[in-house]
């Protein structure tokens, strides 16, 4: 059995404002290291960390003794042009009202890939490090990584099933995953629960 914790990253100033906060490399707030500091995670040996500053700083505050690897597919999704703005802020905007009606699916204006790319990218590389956890016989991992790309894990792995956006975690939460060998040598999601952070 291999336990897999997610963490969403602690709160940014855009994340503050609600702002879409994609590929802008934005530090956490200082109200959000104050309120991660209350957070540990001591059992985790290994944690992958998405290559944004923001969840760099949180597996540093939340996860002080884990041996801390860069995985850039845990990056957050590309906002292209939304980037750093609000749904206030677009109100009215005809590209960011064609985008929500198509349930924010395809690739934004000047954005580098559609929801279905961008979850592909992340759960190609969740299976590889679960495999290979699960292979070695490693009883603890965790990722630090952002709102989407938990959304994507969740939507692909957990039942029930959900759609994507119901998985998305408050900021510094997230799941603990309990996965296990299959019998077709695959592995398999047992169980989930969500993060009692409070």
């Amino acid at each position: 059995m291999l336990k897999v914790l997610l963490l969403r990253h602690a709160r940014t100033q855009s994340n503050a404002r609600k702002a879409y906060l994609g590929l802008t490399n934005e530090p956490i707030s200082a109200e959000g290291a104050a309120f991660a500091a209350g957070l540990h995670y001591d059992s985790e040996r290994k944690v992958y960390v998405s290559p944004m500053k923001r969840a760099v700083q949180t597996a540093e505050i939340c996860l002080p003794n884990a041996e801390r690897v860069i995985v850039p597919e845990f990056r957050e999704m590309d906002f292209g042009v939304f980037e750093g703005r609000s749904a206030a802020d677009m109100s009215g905007d005809t590209e960011f009202t064609a985008w929500t009606e198509q349930n924010c699916e395809p690739a934004p204006p000047g954005g580098s890939e559609s929801w279905t790319e961008y979850r592909d990218m992340v759960c190609c590389k969740f299976d590889r490090l679960v495999t290979e956890h699960l292979s070695r016989g490693d009883n603890r991992i965790a990722i630090v990584a952002h709102g989407g790309t938990i959304m994507a894990i969740m939507s692909r792995y957990a039942q029930p099933e959900k759609p994507y956006y119901m998985w998305n975690p408050r900021h510094r939460s997230g799941y603990e995953l309990l996965v296990d060998t299959a019998s077709n040598g695959d592995w398999k999601l047992e169980s989930w629960e969500s993060l009692k952070t409070e």
